[in-house]
């Protein structure tokens, strides 16, 4: 049976996640197939949270459980994804860029600026990283990809040093994690969900129920 019409999918995602950039463009294909307009939801998630100290830092140092093998495993899987999407993009699966403030400046312009805005600001984060190379955590480059999407540069500097703004990301953070999202990016709809840099046809069926 075909599920009510959906126009809205939420996405879990994270920008150090090369996955994430493969799987938006996976959706930006289904989008272009469609008719009417699908409204994004991003929801972020903290890929490393277990490395995050108190202080909210990144420390390298404690072991996440990630070995040599499995960065390889992945960078194969973004070489196939990369080639089966046609995306422009480095395979390189960076292991030390913090995305915590590149997201603390997606949240703030989500909440603060129209939506078209903050959807054009997270594209350009996703490539600053995964196409250009660029490091996300960098005030001064998240200043620069501000005012690429024509952000005031200086929103980036205010989104960083919002107390509000850090503390619901936090809560983002455990909300994600309570609603049993374990890896990004997850795409949900209607109650449905797919994990993965998954193609365009199955977030068709995911979104329309077709």
């Amino acid at each position: 049976m075909t599920r009510e019409h959906v126009d809205t999918v939420t996405v879990y995602a994270d920008y150090v996640c090369p996955f994430c950039h493969l799987g938006r463009h996976a959706l930006s294909l289904y989008q272009d197939t469609r008719e009417e307009p699908l409204r994004v939801e991003w929801h972020p998630f903290d890929l490393r949270a277990a490395q995050r100290g108190p202080d909210g830092e990144l420390d390298l140092t404690v072991d996440d459980g990630k070995d040599d093998a499995y960065y390889e495993r992945a960078r194969e899987g973004v070489e196939r994804l990369r080639e089966k999407y046609g995306v422009e993009m480095s395979v390189d699966v960076s292991r030390d860029v913090d995305s915590f403030r590149a997201q603390l400046l997606s949240r703030y312009v989500q909440e603060h600026e129209p939506y078209d805005t903050w959807r054009a600001l997270d594209e350009a984060l996703l490539a600053a990283l995964w196409r250009d190379g660029r490091d996300i955590g960098d005030v001064d480059v998240l200043a620069d990809v501000a005012r690429g999407v024509g952000l005031d540069g200086t929103v980036a500097e205010t989104a960083l040093s919002d107390d509000a703004n850090r503390d619901a990301l936090t809560e983002d953070f455990a909300a994600a994690k309570a609603a049993g999202v374990t890896g990004v990016p997850t795409f949900v709809a209607d109650g449905h969900q797919a994990r993965g840099a998954v193609p365009p046809e199955q977030l068709e069926r995911l979104v329309e129920g077709v």
